[in-house]
């Protein structure tokens, strides 16, 4: 099992809109970058966990934990003209980019702003505090995620 750290803007998608969706599931859709659309389709796998990270936001931090309940699948909003993640290159014969479906387990007590976690000197290497990242998706080790829970509890 792995471990990872998923961005959403809460006024997109928020951790209390995946509790709310019918079983707790909901597809991870409108990824479009290539580095983390390999990762979708390659490393990602059903059984992993991830924090739910709210980004662009005040302040941005962990608001809890989901899991992956299925493998990586073509992205079907790239091929909606009326979505906002509409890719023309993207077909269904010829898939450009992946998602997976995640699935609610839990939402921390309170958040793990980024403040604090810039703060925990065991976390100094957790790429969402490297200067100029932007990816939507992150590995996280299990030191850090051991550490990340344990400051949620």
């Amino acid at each position: 099992m792995n471990y990872w750290l998923f961005k959403s803007e809460p006024s997109a998608f928020s951790i209390d809109d995946l509790r709310q969706r019918p079983k707790q599931t909901e597809h991870w859709d409108g990824v479009r970058n290539y580095q983390v659309r390999n990762q979708l389709h390659n490393d990602i796998k059903q059984g992993d966990l991830a924090f739910f990270y709210h980004s662009s936001c005040a302040p941005p931090g962990i608001a809890g934990i989901m899991q992956v309940v299925k493998n990586g699948y073509p992205d079907f909003t790239a091929w909606d003209k009326q979505s906002d993640h509409y890719d023309p290159k993207s077909t269904p014969t010829t898939p450009r980019w992946y998602m997976v479906d995640v699935k609610f387990i839990e939402k921390f007590p309170r958040l793990i702003t980024l403040d604090e976690i810039k703060r925990q000197p065991k976390l100094k290497q957790m790429p969402i505090l490297k200067k100029g990242n932007r990816l939507s998706i992150t590995p996280v080790t299990t030191q850090e995620w051991k550490i990340i829970v344990g400051l949620a509890k």
